[in-house]
């Protein structure tokens, strides 16, 4: 599981940074990408990586500022051009399927696959299969704006092949029947329990996506726990009234919310292009002093998420 960021600034595009985006990168989990916000020149950042447009399954839009969407319509008829034929979802608030259809309608471009919409009217599950769980919580914006946790669920325990040698259990298909957790009798007359040949589970990871917001109780809840939190940090420590004025937090804030909710690692993202060079990183000195696992994420940073030990 890793987070490669296409876009970090807010607003609109800079010389040094594009406007928001950043995809999860679940290929060993799903073999799939999802990607989070979608800001104009989005695709033209995806072809500066090695990611593959057919492989985005998932594509969440945190609000309807046009820095978080206004490269959707072109990503979507590309990725048909690419490849792509597998079915796709798009979350966000209500209006993102009016945007999307009409965009695509008077353009009177086509897709070569499946395009499904769920639109988003309050907190709650959103998604929810074998492997991860996807919850939402409105934010305070000046329009509405959520944020995502996604929960990776626990990964079974491997099998202790050194155990069933010790106890001269011969390899073979008896060895995936007790991963599988049967009960399994042998040749010589024994019974094994496959739950005692399985070491401990892995737990999943967490990530909290943040959209643009003001520092809110919201963001902690859902950033409780997580590996890592992606939080805005639009304005330095000392522009908190303007940060609230304009709806946004500050570096300091984004901290506060990471040091609450008892993150990893916080990765402060959509700042202001009035912060470039060191005004980026004393945005990141001033959180550290508060929460000292923070970073300042550049376009095409590639943030691996590792299990816990």
């Amino acid at each position: 599981m890793e987070i490669e960021f296409l876009g970090t600034g807010a607003g609109s595009p800079a010389k040094a940074r594009n406007v928001s985006s950043l995809a999860l990168r679940l290929l060993d989990e799903r073999n799939a990408v999802w990607l989070f916000d979608c800001g104009e020149g989005t695709q033209h950042q995806i072809l500066n990586t090695t990611l593959k447009p057919r492989k985005i399954e998932k594509i969440f839009i945190t609000h309807l500022h046009g820095d978080h969407l206004f490269g959707l319509p072109g990503l979507l008829s590309s990725r048909s051009f690419q490849g792509g034929n597998e079915p796709l979802t798009i979350y966000g608030p209500r209006g993102i399927k009016e945007y999307v259809q009409t965009s695509l309608r008077l353009s009177e471009s086509a897709l070569t696959y499946p395009l499904k919409f769920v639109e988003l009217s309050g907190d709650g599950v959103i998604f929810d299969d074998a492997t991860f769980t996807v919850s939402c919580k409105r934010l305070d914006h000046k329009i509405v704006s959520f944020g995502y946790r996604i929960v990776e669920k626990d990964h079974q325990g491997e099998l202790l092949v050194d155990k069933l040698a010790a106890a001269k259990v011969p390899s073979g298909p008896v060895y995936g029947q007790l991963k599988a957790g049967k009960t399994v009798s042998l040749p010589d007359g024994r019974t094994l329990n496959g739950k005692d040949f399985i070491g401990p589970s892995q737990k999943g990871r967490i990530v909290t996506i943040l959209g643009d917001t003001r520092k809110t109780r919201r963001a902690t809840e859902l950033a409780q726990d997580a590996d890592v939190l992606v939080h805005e940090s639009t304005f330095a420590a000392n522009e908190s009234k303007l940060a609230r004025n304009y709806y946004h937090s500050t570096s300091e804030q984004a901290a506060q919310v990471a040091h609450d909710a008892h993150v990893g690692r916080l990765l402060m993202n959509h700042i202001s292009a009035r912060y470039n060079g060191r005004g980026a990183k004393e945005l990141e000195r001033q959180a550290r002093a508060t929460f000292a696992n923070s970073k300042v994420v550049r376009d095409f940073d590639v943030i691996d998420i590792p299990f816990k030990k």
